[in-house]
């Protein structure tokens, strides 16, 4: 067995399901220990920085023998849930597919990264420059792992090695997390006149969402990532059946394209408010920003975008599209390029993201491994 293959099986069986996600959950600590005596045993330089309590990243480091550019392999070791799966931990192996929980997303894209470091080592390390190995915390919530990592960490390039079925992504979405609270009149289900609902309400303000959401549909799309969108989330209000709501909650979720304003979403919503509010004076409603991620692009002509095309070129052959693409989802690409790392993705192919059945085809983790290894040359050693 390829030991890049190896190493994923043994990552696949180690639990790191977030606990910001599922309360009670054991975290990345246990893999993370893992990865820094894989890496210590493979001759690198290893670091331990905790994100948080009990939240760790680990930084493996490879130093070529002269000066020259670094590189930096980046990927999450935190998983989502395992609600409805059956062995969740247990990698299986059948018709060249390794399946669990985290063999997509991403451990396959961390054991590509970690192993072609050690195909380098191998091969008698590297001739310049440096490269950098970053397994971080958190991705699946809120990024504190990639928060943390850059505020020591820098490099000249980077690669997220999220699964892109061997495409190279140079640009993916944002998100805002926006909440509402609408505002009635707690009273007796037989007295209207004492009371006003405030589920009503807000299905005021989501007519107004559903309208604002065709609109930004009904735009110009982004080249490689569509349009802007919008959903309602989650939602909740009302007591009793007998009585009057006095307050409604929703949470909402607005996914935004390069080139949009920060905190676009969060001043959308006021808007809508503030339009309710003047149509009708008794409309009581008010909103705030919970949480945002920016959106992320690099340019197709960069120099990295280019190495990392010859080097999947050559690794990869015909299964590496010709043509970069972007991605729907958020990474931390984006907290490595507000932070000034030229960074893209590239990973292996796979499916069931987030599914009760996620995969990973083990061959495309082997290519992964060696196109990161081919970039490593080209790139640290220009």
């Amino acid at each position: 067995m390829d030991p890049v293959l190896h190493l994923l099986k043994s990552l696949v069986a180690i639990d790191s399901v977030n606990p910001s996600l599922v309360p009670g959950a054991v975290g990345e600590a246990e893999i993370a220990r893992a990865l820094a005596a894989h890496m210590r045993d493979m001759g690198l330089e290893v670091h331990i920085q905790e994100a948080a309590p009990g939240r760790p990243n680990v930084i493996g480091v490879l130093e070529g023998r002269t000066a020259g550019r670094s590189l930096m392999f980046c990927g999450h070791i935190d998983t989502v849930g395992v609600a409805g799966m059956t062995r969740p931990f247990d990698p299986i192996e059948r018709e060249g597919r390794i399946h669990g929980r985290g063999s997509q997303d991403m451990k396959s894209g961390v054991a590509a990264m970690v192993d072609a470091v050690r195909v380098l080592r191998d091969a008698g390390g590297l001739d310049a420059g440096r490269v950098i190995v970053a397994c971080v915390a958190d991705e699946e919530h809120a990024s504190i792992g990639a928060d943390a990592l850059v505020t020591t960490w820098r490099a000249d390039g980077a690669v997220v090695t999220e699964p892109t079925d061997l495409g190279i992504a140079i640009a993916h979405k944002g998100f805002e997390w926006v909440e509402i609270e609408t505002e009635g009149v707690a009273a007796h289900g037989s007295r209207p006149r004492d009371g006003r609902d405030a589920i009503r309400l807000m299905g005021r303000v989501l007519t107004e969402l559903e309208a604002l959401d065709r609109d930004l549909q009904s735009r110009a799309a982004h080249p490689l990532l569509g349009t802007a969108s919008l959903h309602a989330s989650v939602i909740a209000g009302g007591r009793e059946l007998s009585s009057y709501p006095d307050r409604c909650h929703l949470q909402m979720e607005r996914r935004t394209i390069p080139g949009e304003a920060p905190g676009s979403g969060a001043r959308e919503v006021t808007g809508i408010l503030e339009r309710l509010a003047q149509a009708d004076a008794a409309f009581k409603a008010g909103s705030r920003a919970l949480f945002a991620r920016s959106p992320y692009e690099i340019a197709a002509a960069h120099p990295l975008v280019l190495a990392m095309q010859q080097a999947a070129s050559a690794a990869c052959g015909p299964r590496t599209p010709v043509a970069p693409t972007g991605m729907s989802f958020w990474t931390d690409a984006s907290v490595l390029g507000d932070a000034g790392i030229p960074s893209l993705l590239f990973g292996p192919v796979g499916a069931g993201l987030h599914g009760i059945d996620e995969w990973v085809e083990a061959n495309s983790v082997v290519a992964c491994r060696d196109a990161l290894v081919d970039l490593a040359r080209r790139w640290c050693g220009a």
